[in-house]
């Protein structure tokens, strides 16, 4: 679905914000870009739905190069979620922000009303659609962003920093969300910091240093190995952390949920007592 090859891009005043990043995301994965600040991972996404072009190399986005087409194109197979959402408003209501990009991409009025009631009772913002956007709160932004790129449901979906704002309740629908929109056959790629969201997650993480792809690899992989984590200046979630600690009593290091961690103790106490109260 999407292609980097051998991709840099430097900004205006001389920073590579990318350096020589080859990647190939295939048709349905989920995606996790992390890494510490100024690692590259805004700058890959915009790469994506073509807001940046590439200084040397190419980016293609299901066989179309994005030197070669326009961020409108581009938008109807990409939706773009900003880390800051109020950089997506300029509707005087929440209603007529999800139906902007509806009504630009030509849909009829009944279909417009159907997905925008949708989207925004799915984001919980039903009672807010009459209100400017620019007057809810720091989460309730971040989720109005979300609903206007799920309303015409892209087919693939960058979202960065996705979680910031966001209590557990709405994280958990986000995950939810997530592995709905996985089931539907979409590509999703997340930039985000939130190492016990991504860790609950399992997707495929991409992990960056100064541009630099550094690692590639699954969930267990990179968010297991302390020292690539520290290299980037992440800690590792909890439940690693926790179950390595548990090592003494037979329980290996897991980014396994908690109530299986949990199970798994119960186990190994079963196993371990017998014999010390028969010693």
């Amino acid at each position: 679905m999407i292609v980097f090859e051998n991709v840099e891009y430097v900004y205006p005043n001389g920073v590579k914000a990318l350096d020589g990043v080859t990647l190939r995301i295939e048709r349905g994965e989920v995606i996790a870009l992390m890494g510490e600040n100024g690692s590259g991972k805004t700058t890959l996404l915009k790469h994506i739905n073509g807001l940046l072009k590439p200084t040397r190399g190419r980016v293609l986005v299901d066989g179309v190069d994005t030197k070669s087409a326009t961020v409108a194109e581009l938008a109807k197979k990409v939706g773009l979620v900003f880390q800051n959402a109020e950089s997506m408003f300029f509707s005087s209501t929440v209603w007529d922000e999800v139906a902007f990009a509806l009504r630009n991409f030509g849909y009829d009025e009944s279909v417009v009303r159907r997905r925008v009631e949708w989207a925004l009772n799915f984001m919980e913002l039903g009672d807010y659609a009459e209100s400017s956007p620019f007057l809810l709160s720091g989460g309730e932004k971040k989720r109005l962003a979300l609903a206007i790129i799920l309303a015409w449901s892209p087919e693939v979906i960058a979202l960065d920093e996705p979680t910031t704002g966001q209590d557990q309740l709405q994280k958990e629908k986000l995950m939810q969300m997530i592995r709905l929109l996985k089931e539907q056959g979409r590509t999703i790629i997340i930039s985000s910091h939130d190492v016990e969201f991504i860790a609950q997650l399992k997707p495929r993480i991409i992990l960056m240093k100064r541009g630099r792809i550094i690692a590639d690899g699954d969930a267990e992989k990179i968010l297991l190995d302390e020292s690539l984590l520290s290299s980037c200046n992440l800690l590792p979630p909890q439940i690693a952390s926790l179950t390595k600690e548990l090592g003494f009593i037979g329980v290996k290091p897991s980014l396994k949920h908690p109530r299986e961690v949990a199970k798994e103790i119960l186990e190994a106490l079963g196993r371990i007592l017998p014999k010390k109260l028969t010693e």
